[in-house]
């Protein structure tokens, strides 16, 4: 089930969104391929640390961060990859990995990976390995007001 406070977030602000049920899966490209999604249809979190601050990295499923172009792209000194013991408490209705792109309702910020602005909808994690959200680009963007920028590379 959709977390509680997305979902509450999501109809608070008239977003049409569908959810996705699919097998059990921890990877995003597996999630993606359960789904019966491409993997640049799917788009992963991945929680970042930029001069030391918790960020969620918004990418395609089927691509890696650059933490060198986002740390470049955000003007940091420093980007790491965070620690799932360093961000698991933010998240506490979720499973560990299947955080929602939301930063908004988690105190973080966002950046998105430019090539999924590219699309009509995104689709992510719904706080589980077993169910995804699939809603508008317009309609996130214009909710988590994601910084979109070139940080991915195949």
């Amino acid at each position: 089930m959709t977390t509680q406070r997305l979902e509450q977030f999501l109809r608070s602000h008239d977003v049409h969104f569908d959810t996705v049920p699919h097998d059990h899966a921890i990877t995003a490209l597996d999630t993606a391929r359960r789904a019966h999604l491409t993997g640049r249809d799917m788009a992963k979190t991945v929680v970042v640390k930029l001069d030391g601050r918790l960020a969620m990295a918004v990418i395609p499923a089927n691509e890696w961060v650059s933490l060198e172009a986002l740390r470049q792209a955000t003007g940091a000194r420093s980007a790491s990859l965070a620690g799932e013991n360093e961000f698991n408490d933010r998240f506490p209705e979720c499973e560990v990995g299947a955080m929602p792109p939301f930063g908004n309702l988690y105190g973080m910020e966002v950046y998105a990976a430019d090539s999924l602005s590219r699309g009509q909808d995104i689709a992510f994690n719904a706080g589980n390995h077993h169910e995804l959200v699939r809603m508008g680009w317009n309609d996130f963007e214009r909710l988590v007001h994601p910084r979109i920028m070139s940080m991915t590379r195949h």
